[in-house]
């Protein structure tokens, strides 16, 4: 039995010459060009990097590991953080990161925003506003972003941790206390429904490391409601070890339940010392290095790869998003990445590569056009190339048994 059956599919070409006539009998080559499913990560050193902020050693070292970056992704997430993409009201960076999600588009990615609203790392000049206050700028902040990256940004978290959102208390914040006023289901209502009217065509997630019946029960009152997800975002930090088969089986099933595509939006396993278990928040963990270790980085390699088969069987989950590529920007200075501080490939980059442009991808193809230009194409979804003599031509091979006319 195929476990990756439903990430395939196959098309019928009908090639034409120019004037017409079908290419009959003629050997045609068919290459796929990009995935259809979504292999991410976050690297957020691409907006100093894209905008030429690096010299020297560093950029050096940024450029190897964005032509690594670049080879084996094909979607990316930019940080939106509003407290540093704002820190003074009024003058956001957009440009910054337009240079950065420019630099991406170019080079074929798909990207989403991350995150629109959250209660960590937000501004803090929202404490000097009452609560409705707060929220206008919340949702004008929404409009503003969304509606400015139209096209080259068309997802968005548009929300970020809300199970906890409203009894955060480490420290006050405006978003905290919106929360508390108009409750999950009110804010969350109302910063979709602001994303929406920015951008109809974008796609929105709801985004949390909760993986408990607390977040099952929370979108499960947001769809009752009437909010309109367009994928759920379940995020799996491993700092303190893989989850093992059995629990990601048990949270694919539960979260399954709702019929909507699922997105693992920020994996991360580490390649040194596992983070101890009695830790309840990751950001409590504090140690002078966190070194990457041989050891480590064989069990990074290995974990990574049997999460990546079990998230890619499973028909809802359409996309993986890697959380940090080099080692020397990781969140909280772990050894998560797949680029060492040193500058050093880690086997976790060789494990997926293998996975990704290699046995999950369709091989160049030589085939040969029937008396009527026709051609049977089948592989994994995505996007491909044909081409004929020093003729080129791109198609997609997405839904099964669609025809398609090309002319060489």
């Amino acid at each position: 039995m195929d476990r990756y059956k439903h990430r395939k599919s196959q098309v019928l070409l009908k090639i034409t010459t120019a004037d017409g006539k079908p290419l009959k009998n003629v050997e045609i080559t068919v290459r796929q060009t990009k995935h259809k499913f979504l292999f991410g990560c976050a690297e957020f050193s691409i907006v100093p990097f894209a905008n030429g902020e690096f010299s020297g050693d560093l950029r050096e070292k940024a450029e190897m590991a964005f032509e690594k970056f670049v080879d084996l992704f094909n979607f990316a997430t930019l940080p939106f953080y509003w407290g540093r993409f704002e820190p003074v009201r009024g003058k956001p960076d957009t440009q910054r990161l337009k240079k950065a999600a420019e630099w991406l588009k170019n080079r074929n990615f798909v990207l989403k925003g991350h995150p629109l609203c959250w209660h960590t790392v937000s501004a803090d000049w929202l404490l000097e506003l009452t609560n409705d206050q707060i929220l206008e700028a919340q949702l004008m902040r929404i409009k503003r972003e969304v509606s400015n990256f139209a096209g080259l940004i068309d997802m968005w978290d548009v929300i970020n941790e809300v199970v906890i959102m409203p009894n955060f208390n480490k420290y006050d914040n405006g978003i905290t206390r919106i929360c508390r006023q108009y409750g999950r289901i009110g804010l969350v209502k109302m910063v979709f429904d602001a994303a929406r009217e920015a951008n109809p065509k974008s796609i929105l997630l709801i985004n949390d490391y909760v993986v408990s019946e607390a977040y099952e029960i929370l979108i499960e009152a947001l769809l009752d409601a009437g909010v309109k997800i367009d994928a759920i975002g379940i995020q799996s930090h491993m700092h303190q070890g893989f989850w093992g088969v059995e629990k990601t089986q048990e949270v694919l099933e539960r979260f399954s339940r709702f019929g909507l595509p699922l997105h693992f939006t920020e994996v991360t396993l580490i390649s040194g010392k596992l983070m101890p278990p009695y830790i309840k928040d990751l950001n409590d963990y504090k140690v002078d290095s966190w070194p990457s270790t041989p050891e480590g980085e064989e069990r990074q390699a290995m974990e990574a790869k049997l999460f990546y088969k079990m998230l890619f069987a499973h028909p809802l989950v359409e996309a993986i998003t890697w959380w940090n590529f080099i080692d020397t920007f990781a969140w909280l200075g772990a050894p998560a990445g797949f680029i060492t501080k040193d500058g050093k490939v880690k086997p976790i980059y060789h494990a997926l590569y293998n996975l990704i442009k290699k046995e999950w991808w369709t091989g160049t193809q030589q085939l040969v056009t029937d008396q009527n230009g026709a051609l049977d194409v089948s592989g994994f979804m995505g996007e491909y190339e044909i081409s004929y003599k020093d003729k080129k031509a791109n198609f997609v091979l997405d839904k099964p048994n669609e025809v398609v006319v090309i002319t060489l």
